[in-house]
């Protein structure tokens, strides 16, 4: 999807590019499918913030995309590509044949009018939904399940791709976008090609109101504060953080300190993804 450049009429259009929905046609959202989404600002029961640097957002609806793509054996025809508001890749709109409409991520090369299935034996072609037992290797696939049945939750950024590198057993070793090479199930779904959209990076937001836009507050630099504010702060003029790591408000490490905690699916991943 290409992007469209504005002419610097206004400091806003002044470098502002938007991606062009020219290919991306459809109806309006699926009333079916959509509902009311609340948006928290960030904030907790009690009102006060948890979250820095989000509120705001312009208002939304919630399309329910099907992760699971459980609908086996039914072919469907792509009704249309549609905008959402609620992730960087676009989605399609999918009349099944047993008159049943669901939302899936748009792959890459999809499009209008096409025919996408769920079945373990679908073609190995863009949009379709099969166990990793029947993909080849080096195969281009997204919207991965780590627990059969569960939906997928890997790869389902735009332009996000993995591919199939090895497998031995009941286990699949995947290559991921963040270099990451990790072991999945082999009976987990995945859905070839790669995810839509792959323009969404050189999109160009023009102007700071763009971002409230997305639900992004301002953010202060900690070296622009006060000591009282932040580790970082206090000193004359532009000063070193002085300290030997940067550290967060609350005075943790930051910025390379490794977070994940999740000790079951440590044997699972064969190699860190990058930095880690």
């Amino acid at each position: 999807m290409a992007t469209r450049s504005y002419e610097a009429y206004s400091s806003g259009t002044r470098n502002r590019s938007i991606l062009n929905f020219t290919k991306a046609k459809g109806s309006k959202p699926c009333k079916r499918l959509t509902y009311g989404k609340i948006s928290r600002n960030g904030r907790n029961n009690a009102g006060i913030i948890t979250s820095r640097h989000r509120g705001g957002a312009h208002k939304r609806l919630y399309r329910e995309i099907d992760f699971r793509r459980n609908n086996f054996n039914i072919a469907g025809r792509v009704a249309g590509i549609e905008y959402d508001p609620n992730r960087n890749a676009s989605i399609c709109l999918v009349n099944y044949t047993d008159g049943e409409r669901r939302y899936i991520l748009h792959a890459r090369g999809v499009k209008i009018g096409d025919v996408v299935t769920s079945s373990p034996n679908a073609s190995i072609s863009a949009g379709n939904t099969l166990p990793l037992t029947k993909m080849p290797l080096g195969t281009t696939i997204h919207n991965i399940e780590l627990k059969s049945g569960r939906g997928g939750q890997l790869v389902r950024a735009a332009g996000a791709v993995a591919k199939i590198v090895a497998k031995e057993g009941r286990l699949a070793t995947l290559r991921l976008p963040s270099s990451e090479i990790r072991l999945v199930p082999q009976d987990c779904l995945a859905s070839v090609g790669r995810v839509g959209n792959i323009d969404i990076n050189s999109k160009g937001l023009g102007k700071a109101g763009s971002k409230r836009w997305l639900g992004k507050r301002p953010k202060v630099r900690g070296s622009a504060m006060n000591p009282v504010d932040h580790p970082h702060g206090g000193g004359e003029g532009r000063t070193p953080i002085g300290r030997k790591k940067p550290a967060t408000p609350w005075g943790h490490a930051a910025l390379g300190k490794r977070s994940r905690r999740n000790k079951c699916s440590n044997p699972l991943i064969l190699r860190r993804r990058r930095g880690l």
